[in-house]
């Protein structure tokens, strides 16, 4: 794997880690060290992560995954336990997975969840995107126009004894025929889209300073148990 951990000079271990993938990462992979870091923030052995990388073309199944959402295996499929359902992942997709002590940031599920909303919704600002919340529909969507809306950006996570993984992933320039292969998230009624499909013609490092900005802002630089 290789990977660059980034820290600010001068912080103290406290600081979230942050790690940024260059190259794809393999989906079983990625969920083993996800979940070896998750027992290592619970046993107080390793402290937060987050972790932004691109998946070879996959399909994953979340826990509420109906079997026939997935309309054409093209890529390997695989059961996860995040939640939600069918959600594709490939290259030109910002994945952010997201390691974090609930416990220590007050033990509230649904405001981490209103949270990962709010980081992703900063994030798209940058570009001059509006993303936007939907009642009873998952992820970020974008208005446009005539009554259509798409979806921008995808929220599944699973909580480990208050230790939160999997997370989000944003679409940055993926080809979006890929999400043929399934209903995403078992919407039918919407589309999905890409800040290159919306004219944004912007490279995978300046997301990633944007979606670091916008984290500080959301969630703060440091683990709350730490001055």
């Amino acid at each position: 794997m290789t990977s660059n951990a980034l820290h600010a000079p001068g912080l103290a271990s406290s600081a979230i880690e942050w790690r940024i993938d260059a190259a794809p990462v393999a989906y079983p992979q990625a969920v083993a060290v996800m979940e070896s870091r998750v027992a290592a923030i619970r046993a107080g052995r390793a402290g937060e992560l987050v972790w932004l990388l691109e998946h070879p073309p996959l399909y994953t199944a979340g826990t509420s995954a109906r079997d026939d959402d997935l309309l054409d295996a093209r890529f390997p499929v695989f059961r996860t336990g995040r939640g939600g359902q069918f959600t594709y992942h490939g290259p030109g997709q910002r994945v952010g997975y997201v390691m974090l002590d609930l416990r220590r940031r007050g033990g509230d599920v649904r405001r981490f969840v209103w949270q990962l909303e709010e980081w992703l919704i900063r994030t798209l600002a940058r570009f001059d995107v509006v993303g936007e919340r939907r009642a009873g529909r998952v992820g970020i969507w974008v208005a446009r126009g005539g009554g259509r809306e798409d979806k921008i950006a995808a929220i599944g996570v699973r909580v480990r004894r208050w230790v939160s993984y999997h997370g989000v992933a944003l679409n940055v320039a993926p080809d979006l025929s890929h999400f043929a292969g399934i209903v995403p998230c078992g919407i039918r009624d919407h589309g999905v889209t890409s800040l290159a499909d919306l004219g944004r013609a912007v490279t995978m490092a300046e997301v990633d300073a944007a979606l670091r900005t916008a984290f500080v802002e959301v969630f703060g630089a440091y683990s709350p148990s730490q001055p």
